[in-house]
């Protein structure tokens, strides 16, 4: 048996129904963020930054992508003999089969996994957050306290407090109260789903509770630790951190990568995100093209305007185009006089020519308010929209339209089109 002091388990399997179209093809972690790069990038990166070198991927929604992306790790130098990187789907025992329940449920039925590694600590994170984070300083607060779990949280404004896991605490920064996304919160003290463990302590829970039915971290594990009498700690964050759990938050923490200055740094010498990158050629502006405050990526050809965007790789944006305030994912192509205002444009969409994209009033979605409410266009991956359409804000499509989708060709504000094979 390989002694490793700490292992990290990354929850992966989340199918983002918040990011509506963007997430009918891939999971919420395989999903494009800040032109080059993808979600789970930056938890696989804070890994070995940190000198976390064993990472166990849970996966299971929509796997394919995140898999092909993750590979044997290479990327993050975690293509290792010992450790490294392993994707775990759920898979059959004699016992019968399970699709993973909850997230404790997740890690449960890895119990295997983590015996291998015999570990002193095990590292939980979520793969669908945006932050840079040293875990290796936590861990040294969770020894020095010695506690039982250490819990990563966070200040957030009251009125938001009530998404999230509270925690109140006494001086020592030891937690005294835990609650699960209360209705009326009484600090703003919010957990970021990121946990340190004893291994005992983490491995006894996750036995005893395994009958629960979707076994969750927050609902059951760290309340069962709790009333045991478990030391539990908060180690309180300032850095930036930003759930990308909405189509309005996925949107905004790409526009702020393209502040003048930054608020999260993508090319710190010292912490760097590292990626899988297809080799392919430098971007190409044609002489009468213009860029302002945007990040282009490689590969990508620009015949018309871009403002304020964040464009992927081998993205085509055709003459007397106008891309503002959106977000185009690799491989997509915008066609000639096309004008794309407040958008995200998945993976691989075709935009015809002439069409206008974002225009009028903003007016409720009808298809999904809770999801669709941030006044954005959202195109689902490898859609097609016809030459010389229009198309209203807060609306969603997803599948290769044509002509006759469109009344009078237009989409009216808050309306979509979702052909077969898109979200049911």
């Amino acid at each position: 048996m390989i002694k490793k002091e700490m292992i990290a388990m990354l929850l992966a399997g989340g199918q983002g129904s918040r990011l509506g179209v963007l997430t009918q093809k891939v999971a919420k972690p395989a999903v494009s963020f800040g032109g080059k790069y993808r979600i789970i990038d930056f938890p696989l990166s804070n890994c070995i930054n940190s000198g976390v070198d064993t990472v166990g991927v849970l996966t299971q929604y929509q796997p394919l992508r995140l898999n092909a992306h993750i590979g044997i790790g290479i990327p993050w130098d975690l293509d290792r003999n010992v450790g490294g990187v392993t994707v775990l789907p759920p898979y059959e025992r004699s016992k019968g089969s399970d699709w993973y329940t909850g997230t404790a449920n997740a890690i449960y039925q890895n119990l295997e996994y983590m015996e291998n590694y015999n570990p002193d600590y095990v590292l939980i994170l979520s793969g669908d957050h945006i932050y840079k984070m040293d875990y290796e300083v936590m861990l040294e607060y969770h020894k020095a306290n010695n506690a039982d779990i250490t819990i990563a949280a966070m200040p957030v404004p009251i009125e938001e407090a009530s998404r999230f896991g509270i925690l109140i605490t006494d001086e020592q920064n030891r937690i005294t109260e835990f609650e699960e996304k209360p209705a009326n919160p009484r600090s703003n003290l919010a957990s970021m789903g990121i946990y340190i463990f004893s291994w005992p302590v983490l491995r006894d829970a996750l036995i005893k509770l395994s009958e629960e039915p979707g076994c969750d971290f927050g609902k059951h594990v760290i309340p069962y630790c709790f009333s045991g009498g478990k030391r539990v700690f908060a180690y309180e964050y300032n850095g930036y951190w930003k759930d990308v759990g909405t189509l309005g938050s996925y949107w905004e923490a790409n526009m702020e990568l393209i502040d003048i200055i930054p608020e999260f740094n993508l090319y710190e010498e010292y912490w760097k995100i590292y990626t899988k990158s297809d080799i392919i050629p430098p971007q190409y502006t044609a002489p009468d093209s213009r860029i302002e405050r945007s990040i282009i990526g490689e590969g990508t050809e620009i015949y018309g305007q871009v403002i304020n965007s964040v464009i992927g790789a081998g993205v085509t944006i055709g003459k007397d185009a106008v891309v503002k305030d959106s977000i185009v994912m690799k491989g997509s192509s915008i066609g000639e006089g096309t004008v794309v205002d407040k958008a995200i444009i998945a993976e691989d969409v075709s935009i015809g020519a002439n069409a206008e994209i974002g225009v009028g009033e903003y007016a409720p979605s009808k298809y999904d308010p809770k999801v669709y409410q941030f006044d954005l266009v959202t195109v689902g991956e490898r859609s097609a929209i016809p030459d010389g359409v229009k198309i209203g804000r807060n609306t969603a499509i997803s599948g290769v339209t044509d002509s006759s989708d469109y009344h009078d060709g237009m989409l009216e504000s808050g309306d979509y089109i979702i052909k077969a094979g898109g979200v049911q």
